[in-house]
């Protein structure tokens, strides 16, 4: 990426970044405070519950078709109509983030989708399924642009990746968690209360983030220190900025191609991996707790692991766009040996290369959503 044709950011005074180098160099990160990592685990437990939400319906696959009657192509539609009200949302809910602000827009958000994922309880008919899962998917489009910008207002350039790495873990926690907690309250009290249960967390979460998100300068726990150590990067200048006004620059398409190319690989693996091991392995309902956990216990390593790997070669002198696109590569040449993993009969060698896979578009995933705050103002990120 072009760091000098960043859209909206001028050139801060020597004095300033002197004076900021100044206070990193008496305090640092170390000494600075680390509430703002309190704030990464808010995020972090907000990605976890927005996964188990999407998550549920794949684990219930097979049991949702026994009850419904559905067939494979019910299903497909099902995925495709969370898909495109999740790709509306990216759009129209991550301007609202922008509008409202992190607080206030991930608060409604939440909230929305929360109660989407309850509404599946009242499904029925196939009809009534489509609508919950859209109104699911549009909302929970808000969690990827209100953590960015969160991360953008609350973290330094040189701990943005490392953050956003650790927040996008939960995407990894939350498909763990899933197929170990929804198959036993299927078990025991039916699949509606599957859904009921998972949608209500966002409640419990919605009066942490509540009580405790502010912005590091209007917040009471963070101190000067790690104020200065937040605000250490050169300063923006805060005006609107339109929204068409981004498709001129082409850090905007580099990002745009870069989902395009990967996440409907990602979404394939979400909704399909539980239906994969079920068929391909033999797997009853019950068992499938344990693989997918490992499965995204290795993405969680690829996540953290991609988002430090930037991170660390900032800190050894490598430029943002050097840093960033070297990490990249490495977790795009880990995907590479997926290919393998449809033709092995051993279901644990299928579990570790679905595993690489996917920690390596974690990691992939970490430094690009970083891009956006690295090279986008502040009050365009989301």
């Amino acid at each position: 990426m072009d760091q000098t044709a960043r859209p909206g950011v001028v050139a801060t005074s020597p004095e300033h970044v002197a004076d900021a180098l100044g206070q990193e160099q008496r305090g640092g990160s170390s000494r600075a405070g680390y509430f703002r990592w309190v704030i990464c685990t808010l995020l972090l437990l907000g990605t976890t519950k927005n996964y188990m939400d999407r998550q549920v319906l794949g684990v219930l696959k097979s049991t949702l078709q026994h009850d419904l009657g559905w067939n494979e192509i019910d299903y497909s539609n099902l995925v495709f109509a969370f898909q495109a009200a999740y790709a509306a949302g990216m759009v129209l809910v991550g301007r609202l983030v922008d509008r409202l602000g992190t607080r206030l827009g991930y608060s409604l958000a939440m909230a929305f989708w929360s109660v989407a994922s309850m509404g599946h309880a009242l499904g029925s008919s196939f009809t009534s399924f489509v609508i919950a899962r859209s109104a699911l998917g549009f909302g929970e489009a808000g969690v990827f642009p209100a953590s960015i910008k969160t991360v953008a207002e609350w973290f330094p350039k040189k701990e943005r990746a490392l953050a956003t790495g650790i927040f996008n873990a939960g995407t990894n926690a939350g498909a763990i968690v899933t197929p170990l907690v929804v198959p036993w309250i299927t078990l025991h009290w039916g699949w509606r209360w599957a859904f009921v249960i998972t949608g209500a967390l966002g409640f419990v979460w919605l009066v942490f983030w509540i009580v405790l998100y502010r912005k590091p300068e209007e917040h009471s726990r963070v101190s000067k220190a790690e104020l200065a150590y937040i605000r250490s990067d050169p300063p923006e200048p805060i005006r609107k900025i339109k929204w068409i006004s981004l498709f001129p620059h082409r850090q905007t398409w580099a990002f745009v191609m870069g989902k395009f190319m990967i996440d409907p690989i990602w979404w394939f693996y979400l909704f399909w991996v539980p239906d994969f091991l079920q068929r391909r392995h033999g797997l009853a309902l019950i068992k499938i707790g344990l693989p997918i956990m490992v499965i995204y216990l290795i993405s969680d390593v690829g996540s953290v692991g991609g988002g430090w790997l930037s991170s660390w070669l900032i800190q050894r002198g490598k430029s943002l766009n050097a840093a960033r696109k070297i990490a990249m590569l490495v977790c795009a040449l880990c995907v590479v040996p997926i290919v393998f993993a449809y033709r092995t009969d051993n279901m644990w060698e299928a579990v570790l290369l679905i595993g690489l896979a996917a920690a390596g578009h974690q990691g992939f995933s970490a430094n690009l959503f970083t891009l956006t705050s690295d090279i986008f103002p502040a009050q365009a990120v989301g």
